[in-house]
């Protein structure tokens, strides 16, 4: 148990990255998507 906090630790560390780049990419997309034209969206 004595590395218990280093794992821990790793493991929130990776958790908040990974959420942090998906907020990110979210983001983008949506501010990307106001200056798209309809034709440049091939899915409606």
């Amino acid at each position: 148990m004595e590395h218990a906090s280093f794992i821990i630790g790793s493991w929130v560390l990776t958790a908040v990255s990974v959420v942090v780049y998906a907020v990110f990419i979210v983001k983008r997309g949506r501010s990307l998507s106001q200056n798209a034209s309809r034709e440049e969206f091939p899915w409606t």
